[in-house]
């Protein structure tokens, strides 16, 4: 199966972004009336952004407490992600593992060339060998899309307005406790709540992307719809305290932990079962082919 794009999918992702660009815009305009001195927290955050985009690999195994493993530690695992890579026209990306009954998968790195490919040992244990294999490829076409480096971008105005939200009269200078300050505050309460929710739309946009990819990759749609039906079932096993520890990860996984209200309003994922639906009117189509 061809590397085909999504037109429809790829119009819905522009357009959020379009969206986003336009509430930028508005927002560097009302900053500038406001504040005196935004240079310095922009530079600031925009220092932050730059370690978070250079070094986000590492930033996300730490967090997770993976490593990376050797191919004589899981010479099963690095042949299918050295082959899977080749299917899908990549450099062959680090693997690490991490110990977490939590069956999941995530792809960080900034780009194919330093991207990192990680699986829990819960997701080892609960997928057979074509799941496995579907679950790796959506993480690929992940790196493929440089989906990662998308989200960061498109997430760093969006981090500034959070933080004048919480620290503006800190950035007012002279006008701290004069209304324009409070003005500019409430602005950017605004953008940041709008772009919040634009940008986890287009981090669901983004994952039926890497789902078409992975099926393009394997050629077996079947598969991962599969690997997501073992994988939800198997996610309401896991123990509470496992999930609170990893639920900063999850625009990161294969699926999110999406317990509570929060993860309810902070979905970076689409259903579960739309995701299936979508895996199986692909997979009819190939058929038919």
């Amino acid at each position: 199966m061809e590397w085909q794009p999504d037109w429809g999918l790829r119009l819905r992702m522009a357009f959020t972004m379009f969206l986003l660009f336009g509430l930028y815009v508005a927002f560097v305009g009302v900053l500038t009336l406001y504040f005196d001195n935004l240079l310095i927290p922009v530079v600031l955050l925009g220092s932050f952004s730059l370690v978070q985009y250079f070094f986000s690999d590492r930033l996300a195994l730490r967090s997770m407490g993976a490593r990376r493993v050797e191919p004589s530690e899981y010479p099963d695992l690095h042949d299918r992600v050295s082959r899977l890579a080749q299917q899908a026209d990549l450099p062959k990306p680090g693997v690490a593992v991490a110990d977490s009954k939590t069956p999941n998968a995530f792809a960080t790195g900034r780009s194919p060339d330093n991207a990192v490919v990680c699986v829990t040992t819960g997701l080892l244990e609960a997928l057979d060998d074509a799941e496995l294999e579907g679950v790796l490829a959506h993480e690929l076409a992940h790196v493929k899309n440089r989906d990662v480096a998308v989200m960061t971008i498109a997430s760093f105005l969006s981090t500034i307005a959070f933080i004048i939200v919480r620290w503006g009269w800190l950035f007012g200078g002279r006008d701290r406790n004069q209304a324009p300050v409070l003005v500019a505050i409430l602005v950017s309460l605004v953008v940041w709540v709008v772009s919040f929710l634009l940008i986890r739309a287009l981090s669901r946009y983004r994952e039926f992307a890497a789902d078409r990819g992975a099926a393009t990759i394997t050629g077996r749609p079947s598969a991962l719809a599969s690997a997501l039906v073992t994988i939800s079932g198997r996610m309401d096993r896991v123990p509470e305290e496992d999930l609170r520890e990893q639920a900063e990860m999850n625009a990161f996984f294969i699926i999110p932990i999406s317990k509570g209200f929060i993860g309810r309003l902070a979905r970076t994922h689409p259903p579960t079962e739309k995701r299936i639906e979508r895996l199986r009117e692909l997979e009819r189509e190939m058929e038919t082919r």
